[in-house]
């Protein structure tokens, strides 16, 4: 169970930082509540987790997985450019990801 809500805890994390792209200096009202609550609800997550999975390893996982959700985010919906280096990139980022979690 403390891997699916840091798992979902970093899914979060993407909506926290895509909600950045359009909360306009926090001028918009309704972004700036989405950035709120998504990162009221992944913070909360990653702290229960870490009551189980060690901080360190909590933390490299729920960034990782908010750092790739959001290259991804920006790749598909905001015409950020892909490259093989950047593609690369990302694969080690999960190779790593998934090496604590077999380590943990």
């Amino acid at each position: 169970m403390p891997w699916i809500l840091l798992i979902v805890g970093g899914v979060f994390e993407v909506g926290f930082t895509t909600c950045l792209r359009y909360v306009e200096g926090f001028r918009n009202i309704p972004w700036t509540l989405g950035f709120l609550a998504c990162a009221t609800i992944s913070v909360l997550l990653l702290e229960m987790a870490v009551r189980s999975i060690p901080m360190g390893t909590s933390y490299v996982v729920w960034g990782g997985i908010g750092a790739i959700g959001t290259t991804i985010v920006g790749i598909i919906w905001f015409g950020e450019p892909v490259g093989a280096v950047r593609l690369g990139l990302i694969v080690a980022i999960v190779a790593c990801v998934a090496g604590l979690k077999a380590l943990a």
